[in-house]
């Protein structure tokens, strides 16, 4: 089947919501999402969303705080950009019915504020936040707009396949995006998704790591079809691994906002004793990559398989209060942070590098958009400040959706031929791709981790190779399913971040390699870039 849109939207996050909701006025809108519509990366967001809404803060606080996390790779118009267009797409937010918490003026006479918080790297208290659990939040408000629209249609549980291009159709003329190929798992086939504008908000891919804060579909599906389609991707060795992930059999992948330690709480290792301040002078609230590789140090030092966060000084009431959702699933298997140390490891949490992307969602190839955590925009440099994401998420939609509606509407593009399935017949051996899955997500994790080397880089470079015969065989001989085509995004993904890590010759923010352990002699700042050519 081969449907027509104005606008074709994939995911279902901060990004991609807003970006519909703009566009919608214009034309028709489909919004391509690979579960339920609630499940992004968004939805799982506990901290909160970084912006100057406070008169103790300021503009150049927020770009200096944001630079100085990014370690020289930032480009600074950018940073400037979206922290100064913030508050006011946050006020749009606002009106769209997204609700932060809010306390009362001290000595206002019950008059009320936004309740901001710090987390690591900030100089001031900037994020808002709803309680513990900001992105669902701003998911709800967001999906409850979108379903009262007409021109936008939802389709859930479709995965996206591949981009489809005029140079992979054989067509002459400059390249461009004409649609995508979508697995409809509802009716199991291949639908044609043809228009002159396809965004990329797929989010991350975080669950290319064994131990990881996000949900299951964060299988870098954007950044792998971008690069299949030959787009080039920009700075994927730096990926941020959130500190504190519970550490806990019956609480996979369950982050500790970083506003625990933002409103107090201290880091504790062998024996008890706090560590952070011989690693930084700025302690439990020093930028994300500096405390992840302090706890990676102690880790490997005493040989413990956690270390603990402590905010029991706090009173029960305030810890209800602030960290509603951590403190109920905490108890739930039996801690409770008011009275116990929370046990935690790091864990995968974000990619800052991803599709090369202006800051108005424009990629290099005609007719493709990227916006949110798929996109590298320059916001992030090296290293991404606390809360900034669904920053740049927000901003850089209401900009994608100014540009296109801003450009003239694409005509009918050429006939698009469908899904062939050849000779390919129903896979018999699916426990082949479970093993590569685990065994993808294991090699990352030991071999291309908070701290690297040429070798296990080198490592991991020949085993992917390998896996991804195996992958591309059984890709082209079997029906696809939606497993076998998060393996395969998966895949790529990893070998763009290892390629990524071997073109960084220094170390720098989330990049960190025992054989270069300085930055790079030359004092020139780079970016590495990889473009499939194929």
């Amino acid at each position: 089947m081969t449907r027509h849109f104005d606008f074709v939207i994939l995911g279902s996050g901060i990004a991609g919501l807003t970006l519909a909701l703009r566009v919608a006025e214009r034309g028709t809108v489909a919004i391509v999402t690979k579960k339920n519509k609630a499940d992004s990366n968004t939805n799982w967001a506990q901290g909160g969303i970084a912006a100057v809404t406070s008169a103790e803060d300021s503009f150049e606080l927020h770009i200096r705080d944001t630079l100085e996390a990014g370690a020289g790779l930032c480009q600074e118009s950018v940073v400037r950009s979206i922290v100064e267009e913030g508050p006011e797409c946050i006020d749009h937010l606002i009106e769209m019915g997204a609700r932060f918490t809010e306390r009362e003026v001290p000595g206002g006479g019950g008059r009320k504020e936004l309740d901001l918080t710090r987390e690591g790297g900030h100089s001031k208290r900037r994020i808002l936040h709803a309680k513990d659990a900001t992105g669902r939040e701003i998911e709800r408000s967001l999906l409850k707009a979108v379903s009262l629209a007409p021109s936008i249609s939802v389709f859930e549980n479709h995965l996206a396949i591949d981009l489809i291009t005029r140079r992979k159709l054989g067509l002459e003329g400059v390249d461009q995006c004409l649609g995508v190929y979508v697995l409809n798992e509802v009716e199991g086939r291949v639908d044609v998704f043809a228009t002159g504008n396809v965004v990329l908000a797929t989010g991350g891919c975080g669950m290319v790591y064994l131990h990881s804060t996000n949900p299951s579909i964060a299988t870098g599906d954007g950044v792998a079809m971008a690069y299949r389609a030959g787009v080039p991707v920009r700075n994927m060795e730096f990926i941020q691994f959130h500190p504190t992930c519970l550490f806990h059999p019956k609480a996979k992948s369950f982050l500790i906002s970083e506003a625990v330690r933002g409103e107090g709480g201290y880091l504790r290792g062998a024996g008890g004793v706090r560590f952070m301040s011989a690693y930084d002078s700025r302690a439990e609230l020093a930028p994300r990559d500096i405390v992840a590789r302090a706890i990676d140090s102690e880790m490997k030092r005493t040989g413990a398989e956690c270390v603990f966060l402590d905010i029991t000084h706090q009173s029960a009431e305030f810890i209800a209060r602030h960290f509603p959702t951590i403190y109920s699933r905490c108890l739930e298997i039996g801690i409770d942070m008011a009275s116990e140390w929370i046990p935690v490891v790091p864990a995968a949490h974000y990619q800052c590098g991803g599709v090369e992307s202006s800051l108005d969602g424009a990629t290099p190839l005609l007719g493709l958009s990227a916006v949110g955590e798929v996109a590298c925009t320059g916001l992030h440099g090296a290293n991404r400040l606390a809360s900034n994401s669904l920053l740049e998420a927000l901003v850089c939609a209401h900009r994608a959706a100014k540009r296109l509606l801003g450009e003239p509407g694409a005509g009918p593009g050429p006939e698009i031929p469908a899904w062939q399935t050849g000779g390919a017949t129903n896979a018999d051996e699916m426990v082949v791709v479970a093993h590569n899955w685990e065994e993808i997500r294991r090699l990352m994790w030991d071999y291309v981790g908070i701290v690297r080397t040429t070798k296990r880089l080198r490592r991991a470079e020949t085993r992917l190779a390998n896996l991804q015969e195996e992958i591309r065989e059984y890709y082209w001989n079997f029906i696809v399913t939606a497993n076998l085509l998060e393996l395969r995004n998966l895949a790529t993904v990893a070998q763009v971040i290892v390629a990524s890590a071997l073109q960084r010759r220094e170390s720098r923010g989330l990049h960190f390699t025992l054989d270069f352990p300085g930055l790079n002699s030359s004092g020139k700042v780079l970016d590495s870039v990889l473009k499939f050519e194929g």
